[in-house]
């Protein structure tokens, strides 16, 4: 089982990932792009991050918007550092 991070830990994570927040036991972003096309090709490289850490997210989607939560099922729902991990390679997507 993994063990949640403490909200300390929570926000000094935050602070190096820009635009995330923690709400409802979860990290949160919404990034938008110019198309649905975009969009998607995102969610698809995410799908690759997400497989090779073996941690998926909770995706949704409409249109040019692309909302993440992330939080760990093994830990209650909390976040823990495979959500940390995750959110940092999801930043690190060149989707521009």
């Amino acid at each position: 089982m993994s063990k949640p991070l403490s909200n300390d830990a929570i926000q000094s994570a935050l602070s190096d990932l820009p635009g995330w927040s923690h709400a409802d036991d979860k990290l949160r972003k919404t990034f938008k792009f110019g198309s649905f096309r975009e969009a998607m090709g995102f969610i698809v490289r995410i799908g690759f991050e997400a497989e090779a850490a073996n941690h998926h997210p909770e995706l949704f989607n409409v249109y040019s918007t692309v909302e993440i939560a992330l939080s760990t099922h093994d830990a209650d729902g909390k976040v823990t550092s495979k959500d940390v991990d995750l959110a940092q390679a999801i930043e690190r997507i060149d989707w521009t």
